[in-house]
């Protein structure tokens, strides 16, 4: 019988502990003018410390994988340690999505979006088959827009209003326009928006007469999300549609932007695009439980 000699197996470029000292430079801060370790300078750093006498930016890489480390990446985290004004803004929130859709007190969410307006240097090259469609790198900066989205989630409604800026005096106006012009007939609208200082009842009277600041804000319930939690408006759902749709093409002007934006709304609106909120109060109450505070006994 023939039989194969035993193989010794490849030798491993690092030993345990050399690897763990790897793991550690990628795990500390970058040295200055880096925002994170590059491959290479990992592998200079560990023979500057001594830890190999050398190594390859492949098998610094190969390390990383292994120890699922992404130096180049990192996340942006949203949930600090709060209390119960988080906690109770939160649940306020989640209570209201919670609620079966009543066309006499909708449900209307609202937030805002800042766009910078290009205009293209030269014309764009249509596609041909086998050809993408072409731009060229450089445009004309145009100055900027405000969009304020309104999105009604159980019913599949939106409405998209384009301003120079987010004034108070340009909010007012969005909420007069969803109270008479959007809304004349419901008994309330139940507004969820967050926390910017324009956000507020005092601007109906810094934009109207106190009489009619006072009539709009009888039609008017105010939810608010907590601070750092913006997430639990529905509308930043909408506006991620909106610039995956639309904002990719560059408008010059403001004109151009709110005919691109008045299209994707009616076809939306067309269409009833609704959006389904699953994360409930329990839900809140059961995943993130550490952001709730302790009771005092």
């Amino acid at each position: 019988m023939v039989k194969d000699k035993p193989q010794k197996g490849r030798p491993r470029a690092l030993s345990s502990k050399q690897a763990a000292h790897l793991i550690a430079i990628a795990c500390s801060d970058a040295p200055d003018g880096h925002d994170h370790w590059p491959l290479r300078l990992l592998g200079t750093k560990a023979i500057e410390l001594g830890y190999v006498e050398s190594i390859s930016p492949e098998t610094v890489r190969q390390v990383l994988k292994k120890n699922e480390l992404k130096p180049w990446r990192h996340e942006e985290w949203c949930l600090p340690r709060v209390g119960g004004a988080f906690v109770a803004a939160m649940e306020d929130v989640l209570e209201l999505y919670a609620e079966r859709y009543d066309p006499r007190r909708p449900q209307v969410c609202l937030d805002e979006k800042s766009v910078t307006l290009h205009a293209d240097a030269s014309p764009t090259l249509p596609a041909r088959p086998g050809i993408l469609a072409r731009s060229d790198y450089e445009y004309v900066r145009c100055g900027t827009a405000n969009l304020f989205v309104c999105v009604e989630p159980l019913r599949g409604y939106r409405h998209i209003a384009v301003t120079d800026r987010r004034t108070k005096q340009d909010y007012a106006q969005v909420i007069k326009w969803l109270v008479d012009e959007a809304y004349p007939e419901v008994e309330v609208i139940r507004l969820v928006q967050d926390n910017l200082n324009t956000h507020l009842p005092g601007s109906l009277y810094d934009a109207f007469e106190p009489s009619e600041a006072r009539r709009l804000l009888r039609k008017l319930e105010f939810h608010y999300t907590p601070v750092h939690g913006s997430w639990l408006n529905m509308a930043e759902i909408e506006i991620a549609i909106i610039g995956r749709e639309c904002l990719r093409r560059r408008a010059g002007d403001k004109a151009t932007l709110g005919r691109q934006l008045a299209a994707l709304e009616t076809e939306r609106n067309a269409q009833r695009r609704t959006i389904t909120w699953s994360f409930t109060a329990y839900d809140a109450r059961t995943k993130l439980r550490r952001l709730y505070p302790i009771p005092q006994s």
